[in-house]
């Protein structure tokens, strides 16, 4: 089955996909804001990033299923970055040049390191992300609203962590808001069911936007059955509502080109390029893996896409945009197909931000804290710690460890710790088989070959050279390179001196097929 051949040919499954992914994505983006400027008044910042990274990067990306908008990865270089700069104009600045980095990175075929991310590793991270989101919208099912929606680190500003906001959730829980998002959870639960499907209604009606409706209505009854159950304030989507169109359009800034002479600008924007490039490859990476049509997306349009996404975001006063692993799974578990769906949850955004905020103000957190918790039940299911599990050693411990790492750091250094792990296995595994060894018996005695591999590289050089020295004393060997491809000079240095020096003390006879010398190596 072909999904691109048309924006709109797969429109029955994306728009529904889309519309689950805005409602998704509107409180996520205002937590962001909220957390990265510590400012009320800049909290349209995160809707304009999620519009931008829906429509602007939409259509530019290849990829079919990756949304972007503003990252909760980016909330403390944000934070830091506005205190240094003074002002959120010269931010919005360091914003744009990190955008026009990005498009030339993607130009100079950056991209390519995102194919160098074991999938050990992608696939702890999105368990991680589903362990974390399970986690951290507990508290928001429950009604404890301290943290924002769509935080991700293990420890909070105010001391606390995952774990003690969990004490915290029950401790001060809401009936109100444990009401509907268990009411929310079952319905979603039973929107997933097969015959459900075969309804014609909801064929069309996304599950997740009947259960904010239904959690919409819940709240105004409890106005009339059980005042001290309805949920308000904090517990509600916050969207800033304009009065008339100028105030609308006042919440739009500019960046203050005036910044252009301050170093401090620089260095903000090459931090925001490469936490954000790296934050949208590794997204990237983990949709692909998802993708229930398998499809590759090519990295180093995402890079220009993402890159033209900043750039856009800035000059218009929103913050910085990377994929996000937690849209994009939304928008696969909703059923999208193409990229119709994040330029869907972008238009709609646009269009919800301009209609009818005061609406969308109604809608209460653990309403959307229950699809939320259904997408971290997808990407954290059993099945896959039992998948990894059966493939052994050297991919589960690598998938156990960036599993660990992230959720009791972050998303970046618990990827950087799983990939550490992740290379020591590799190395190891390198070390082991960059050769063929074969013991023969003879009438002179005994004969020892060594059939190098086709690339022998100097990671290959401390197994060989530990062979080299273990070798009988009064043995032939034959080190045969016929079927290298490549042989590193380091590792062509190693045989010749055990050919020249170690092996002649030993009474070992060394012969080499398909080896170069080293002097012809080092003349080069």
């Amino acid at each position: 089955m072909s999904t691109n051949k048309s924006l709109f040919s797969n429109l029955k499954y994306d728009f529904p996909a889309g519309l689950v992914v805005s409602l998704v994505a509107l409180p996520l983006c205002l937590g962001v804001a909220l957390a990265s400027t510590g400012r009320s008044d800049l909290l349209f910042s995160g809707i304009i990033a999620g519009i931008v990274g829906g429509i602007v990067v939409g259509l530019i990306s290849g990829s079919s299923l990756g949304v972007s908008g503003p990252a909760a990865g980016l909330v403390v270089i944000v934070l830091t970055a506005l205190e240094t700069l003074g002002s959120f104009e010269s931010f919005l600045l360091a914003v744009v040049i990190a955008g026009i980095l990005q498009v030339i990175a993607g130009l100079l075929k950056a991209g390519v390191i995102g194919y160098y991310f074991p999938s050990s590793v992608i696939k702890g991270m999105l368990a991680a992300i589903g362990i974390t989101l399970i986690l951290k919208e507990i508290p928001h099912a429950f009604g404890y609203d301290a943290d924002f929606m769509g935080d991700e680190n293990f420890s909070q500003k105010d001391g606390n962590n995952t774990f003690t906001e969990l004490y915290y959730a029950v401790r001060y829980s809401s009936v109100g808001a444990i009401i509907i998002s268990v009411v929310s959870l079952g319905l979603l639960l039973l929107f997933d069911r097969p015959f459900m499907k075969r309804i014609q209604l909801f064929k069309f009606l996304p599950g997740a936007l009947f259960v904010v409706l239904i959690g919409i209505a819940l709240n105004i009854l409890f106005s009339n059955i059980a005042p001290e159950w309805v949920l308000s304030g904090e517990h509600l989507v916050q969207l800033p509502v304009a009065s008339n169109s100028q105030e609308f359009f006042s919440f739009f800034k500019t960046p203050d080109f005036s910044a252009l002479g301050k170093v401090e600008v620089y260095t903000v924007a090459i931090t925001i390029a490469i936490v954000a490039s790296l934050e949208s490859l590794l997204s990237v990476e983990a949709t692909d893996k998802l993708d229930p049509f398998k499809r590759d997306t090519p990295t180093n349009r995402e890079l220009i896409a993402q890159g033209i996404g900043n750039v856009t975001s800035g000059l218009i006063g929103g913050l910085p945009i990377t994929q996000v692993i937690v849209r994009s799974s939304a928008n696969i578990a909703s059923g999208g197909r193409t990229k119709m769906g994040t330029i869907v949850h972008g238009t709609i955004l646009l269009l919800s931000a301009i209609f009818i905020p005061k609406y969308l103000n109604f809608i209460p957190l653990s309403a959307l804290a229950a699809i939320l918790l259904l997408v971290g039940y997808k990407l954290a299911k059993f099945s896959l710690f039992i998948g990894m599990y059966k493939l052994g050693k050297e991919q589960f411990v690598p998938f156990v460890v960036t599993v660990v790492a992230i959720l009791g750091t972050d998303l970046l250094k618990g990827i950087a710790i799983g990939m550490a792990v992740a290379i020591y296995f590799i190395l190891r595994k390198n070390y082991k088989h960059s050769y063929h060894y074969k013991k023969e018996a003879h009438k002179d005695g005994e004969v020892i070959t060594l059939i190098l591999s086709e690339e022998v590289t100097f990671l290959n050089k401390g197994s060989i050279g530990a062979t080299l020295e273990h070798l009988p004393e009064n043995s032939t060997v034959v080190i045969d390179g016929t079927k290298s491809l490549n042989i590193d000079y380091d590792v062509l240095e190693i045989i010749q001196d055990f050919k020249n020096h170690s092996a002649p003390l030993r009474n070992i006879t060394v012969e080499t097929k398909g080896i170069s010398d080293v002097a012809s190596v080092g003349g080069h």
